[in-house]
């Protein structure tokens, strides 16, 4: 699902709405229009987790997972992992983990800290979505930052 057409129509439903006014309020709205689409972005993607969540409640042994690529946001329908036995992994990881010579489920060593600055209405925003995801926004990040590079690799072939 391609979220930038939300965005783009929220953009312009706020400048439409500003031209109402004179050219500095026109100025400030287009401004303003512009500063929230990641937090417009953050948003979708939160309503489309706390939708997916729904859903999966109601399909037996099945979860759905929302993952925000670009300006698509991708859902898979996944068996969970049994965290006690390990059984039931989802297909799309398990083939991911046979065929793909870069895994991250085999990445061990030193954790590294690092320094994110991003504006606070970014990081509350994702802060709201690691909680919807039940994890840290530690947590919420890595998870993000795994994607895009798994993302990547699909992309350049390496998988």
């Amino acid at each position: 699902m391609d979220i930038s057409e939300y965005t783009a129509k929220l953009q312009n439903d706020l400048v439409t709405a500003a031209e109402l006014g004179d050219d500095h309020t026109r100025r400030i709205a287009a401004s303003l229009s512009a500063a929230i689409e990641p937090s417009v972005r953050l948003v979708l993607l939160a309503a489309a987790t706390e939708l997916a969540k729904e859903i999966g409640t109601k399909l037996d042994g099945r979860e759905v997972r929302v993952n925000l690529d670009g300006n698509e946001i991708v859902t898979d329908v996944v068996r969970p992992t049994n965290p006690i036995d390990g059984e039931g992994a989802d297909e799309k990881a398990g083939d991911e983990k046979k065929d793909s010579p870069y895994s991250f489920d085999d990445v061990s060593g030193d954790i590294s800290r690092v320094t994110l600055r991003m504006m606070e209405q970014i990081k509350a925003r994702a802060e709201e979505a690691a909680n919807q995801n039940g994890v840290s926004l530690n947590s919420w990040v890595s998870q993000a930052v795994q994607g895009a590079l798994r993302d990547q690799m699909r992309k350049n072939g390496m998988d």
